[in-house]
């Protein structure tokens, strides 16, 4: 199959990342949300994102007339009937994602790939409710797309391998280095990270070393950019809390038992950046 329009629903954060990411490769895209407003923003956004890659010269004024060019907002889902591949980038909620799903599976051409940007739902549940389980898949695109070069492509148990190829190939066309994922909570990236900053709250809560110590501990020893608290703060404590709850459930391993320092932060509204306050005051 060749892509040449992607279409993609919701112009927040990562809608508008993937967005970008789509049109500086020279790729349509047609840019869905539920109010004029919401897409403008969104385009709005990439324009000062072009913006700060021609102050850095790695692209020019017309690369950026070019990718704006290449952007159709609507508020309409009928424009998406255009797109060979239509991804869901809307909240990460289970019952909205559901129903945006079933209204593109029931409007586009049966052929077309439909992706879900989730970064914790079920990929095979999510195609099971659709007539398309074998062109369904996950793209977990990470924050800020255009800078970050990973995707996790995540199979449901129905994916068929043309399905996942044709989106591998898209991937790289990004200029993104996609890994293979089974459908699993949490996928690879954090199924590894979330239990790390969850460990991290225990090493706190034992009184091992002060949060700035644990912090520059895991950047100088562990190379990281960011150490764990800090980026649970980034994330938001009671996203870090609702994923460990997530993972107890699913695997019923206490392993995943979210650390009770965590549980009292969230519960005092201490949530991180979000609240100017978290492990850190901001």
């Amino acid at each position: 199959m060749t892509i040449s329009t992607v279409g993609i629903i919701g112009a927040g954060t990562m809608g508008n990342g993937i967005a970008q990411a789509c049109a500086v490769s020279g790729i349509n895209v047609v840019m869905v949300d539920i109010s004029d407003a919401a897409v403008q923003k969104g385009v709005a956004t990439v324009a000062g994102s072009l913006d700060r890659l021609i102050k850095k010269e790695k692209i020019t004024e017309a690369d950026k007339s070019a990718a704006l060019a290449r952007i159709k907002t609507s508020t309409s889902y009928d424009d998406l009937k255009a797109a060979q591949i239509v991804i869901e980038a809307a909240t990460e909620n289970y019952e909205l994602k559901l129903k945006i799903l079933k209204q593109v599976d029931a409007l586009v051409a049966p052929e077309v790939i439909i992706a879900s940007n989730t970064s914790s739902i079920s990929i095979t549940k999510l195609a099971a409710a659709t007539s398309r389980a074998d062109r369904f898949i996950g793209m977990h695109f990470f924050n800020p797309v255009p800078m970050m070069a990973l995707v996790e492509i995540i199979r449901g148990l129905q994916t068929s391998d043309a399905t996942h190829d044709a989106v591998k190939q898209l991937s790289e066309r990004l200029g993104k280095s996609p890994i293979t994922v089974k459908n699993a909570p949490g996928f690879v990236v954090n199924r590894i990270l979330v239990p790390m900053i969850n460990e991290a709250f225990f090493v706190l809560a034992e009184g091992l070393a002060t949060p700035e110590d644990i912090d520059a501990g895991m950047k100088l020893g562990c190379n990281q950019p960011i150490g764990p608290l800090a980026l649970a703060d980034m994330i938001g404590l009671d996203v870090c809390l609702a994923v460990m709850d997530v993972y107890l459930t699913e695997f019923g391993d206490s392993k995943y038992r979210p650390c009770p320092l965590l549980k009292e932060m969230v519960a005092a509204g201490r949530l991180g950046r979000k609240t100017g306050r978290g492990v850190y005051q901001y």
